[in-house]
């Protein structure tokens, strides 16, 4: 694809939220720091992906998505009670051949090893449970803070969407 043509799909990007992410004042700020258009839709996996528009006008899904937690409490709890439910989300993800990136806002791999969270889990316990899904699942972590989330999503889907372009994924 020539310069223009991937220029013209990345204008064209829109950011899937996946029907599933509750309306709150919290989502409402993260999505006004999108800089880009937003679309609620739902989604086999992950909670953000992007669509955009080849140059012969066919609309494609990017084959990545982001899967996005509030704190560690949340991620822990993903990772005890609601495991099955997450685990078949990331094989789902797998089988499509996805990237998934692992998104944990209020996070650090500190706050992780030393247990500053809520929950009970024992950190080496929880520390080794995120490395063995990231491990197993091929995920890409990402902790950052809250106010910074929105702009991540949109710069990770962009740069991921540039990127599969360039290498001629689409069209």
């Amino acid at each position: 694809m020539i310069g223009c043509d991937i220029d013209n799909c990345l204008a064209s990007m829109v950011i899937l939220v996946d029907t599933r992410e509750q309306p709150s004042e919290r989502a409402a700020k993260r999505y006004k720091t999108f800089g880009r258009p937003y679309r609620r839709q739902k989604l086999d996996f992950g909670d953000y992906s992007a669509e955009f528009t080849l140059p012969d006008g066919s609309v494609e899904r990017l084959n990545s998505a982001i899967e996005r937690k509030m704190d560690l409490d949340e991620l822990e709890g993903c990772l005890t009670h609601d495991r099955d439910r997450f685990r078949r989300e990331f094989e789902r993800a797998s089988e499509a051949g996805a990237s998934v990136y692992l998104m944990v806002e209020s996070a650090t791999w500190e706050k992780l090893i030393h247990g500053r969270y809520k929950t009970k889990m024992h950190p080496k316990a929880f520390t080794a449970s995120v490395l063995s899904w990231i491990a197993r699942f091929n995920l890409i972590p990402i902790f950052c803070q809250e106010e910074i989330s929105g702009r991540l999503i949109s710069e990770i889907l962009y740069r991921e969407l540039r990127v599969r372009l360039e290498r001629g994924d689409y069209g």
